[in-house]
């Protein structure tokens, strides 16, 4: 066995040179600035693609070739203003291509955080927990919606950070998932929020009656 044999790899399969002391972006022979993006976009990455593909070795194999796509046009993508929203599209694509091949639709993949996120859309859209009509609601919004839906709600992203990905301003955002939120409530035959607001609020008789009158 030579010592090619025992030649240590990074995440997409280069030889990684040795030596402690070397810089990464030298033992991984990638440019810094697209380890640095690498870095901070991986757990991203992987958390949508296996929320949708249902498998972490599924997205695993998706987010390589992803990352291999952004590798190859990065001098491109560095001049131009919109990295992370071009990045999301090509994220995007590969998932939708890999269930389309599959020919099936998104798997929700229920891990804790995931879980307690949809737990708090139910709490808030006032869902019961055996309702299981939340995920296919989703499948039916508008791209854009949902989107801004899953990113906000189901992977916990801050507004800021969705209109990065979304290349759109905040109040659009904040927009998409306003009517994201209304057309599941329509879709789920919720009752809308002014209906729960005057369903809730207290009646004059009602206040009488608990202040004794």
């Amino acid at each position: 066995m030579t010592d090619d044999d025992h030649a240590l790899t990074d995440a997409f399969g280069f030889p990684l040179q040795s030596g402690p002391d070397t810089p990464s972006a030298l033992r991984t022979g990638l440019p810094i600035d697209y380890e640095g993006f690498y870095l901070g976009q991986q757990e991203f990455f992987h958390a949508f693609a296996e929320l949708h593909l249902g498998h972490r070795s599924a997205a695993e194999l998706v987010v390589h070739d992803v990352f291999l796509e952004i590798l190859a046009t990065w001098d491109d993508l560095l001049s131009e203003a919109d990295l992370e929203q071009r990045a999301m599209a090509v994220l995007s694509r590969h998932v939708s291509g890999r269930l389309t091949q599959e020919q099936r639709p998104p798997a929700f993949v229920i891990n804790a955080p995931i879980s307690r996120n949809l737990a708090a859309i139910r709490a808030e859209m006032e869902l019961a927990p055996s309702n299981a009509g939340l995920y296919e609601a989703m499948l039916d919004l508008p791209t854009r919606q949902y989107n801004a839906v899953v990113l906000r709600y189901v992977l916990n992203y801050p507004v800021t950070r969705i209109a990065r990905y979304m290349g759109l301003d905040t109040r659009t955002v904040d927009y998409h998932i306003r009517k994201g939120r209304e057309r599941l409530r329509v879709l789920l035959q919720l009752p809308a929020d002014g209906d729960r607001r005057k369903k809730a609020a207290p009646t004059r008789e009602n206040t009488k009656e608990t202040k004794g009158e």
